[in-house]
Formats: C-alpha cells, structure tokens, sequence
C-alpha cells in the first residue's frame, strides 16, 4: 500500500508542479487552489509512504517521479524542447529510480 501511496503521491507532484506553472507566479487563482491543493494531497501521501518505507528511498522516488513527469508535460503540453541530452537525463534519472527501488 505505502508505494501506491508513493506512486500517487509523485503524480500528484507532476499535477501541481504543472497548475503552478499555470498559475503564472500564482497570480491566477483556480490555477493556484489546484496547486495548493495538490500540493498538500502530494505530501500528504508521501508521509503516509513514509510510515513504513525509507527516508531515501520514499523522497528520491517521489521527487523522481515529480521530476521526470513535469519534464514529459513540458514537452508532451507546453511544447519544451526535447533534446537529446535532456532525453540522456530523463533516463538517467529513471535508471537511479528503478536502482533505487530495486535496493529496497
């Protein structure tokens, strides 16, 4: 239950790492309660993971998570570009993940 809870978690980052970006230095305001919002669901689910999972472990996946969906929605919504060595990143970020998940 803790990594459902872990995984839910991280996607919940991506949503409000996305509306805060909509949210134009949180001067829209629907745009800003979703961020708070998801904000507070986010961690509140990684706390919950944490009850029984790492410190480590339970944060790097979670910010992982965060950080390789945001960067999939900046290229996939807001049109980023996809360089190859943003790509190299992306991936390398993946591998730490499923090494890190591995280790646990």
């Amino acid at each position: 239950m803790a990594w459902m809870a872990l995984l839910l978690a991280g996607v919940f980052e991506i949503v409000w790492a996305y509306s805060m970006k909509l949210s134009d230095g949180f001067t829209r305001l629907t745009s800003s309660i979703v961020t708070l919002i998801f904000m507070m669901l986010s961690f509140a689910l990684l706390t919950y993971a944490m009850r029984s999972l790492p410190l480590g472990t339970a944060y790097t996946i979670w910010t992982g998570i965060g950080a390789v969906g945001s960067f999939l929605v900046g290229i996939l919504v807001l049109g980023e570009p996809a360089t190859a060595l943003r790509m190299l990143a992306a991936v390398l970020i993946i591998a730490g993940l499923v090494l890190m998940k591995l280790s646990s």
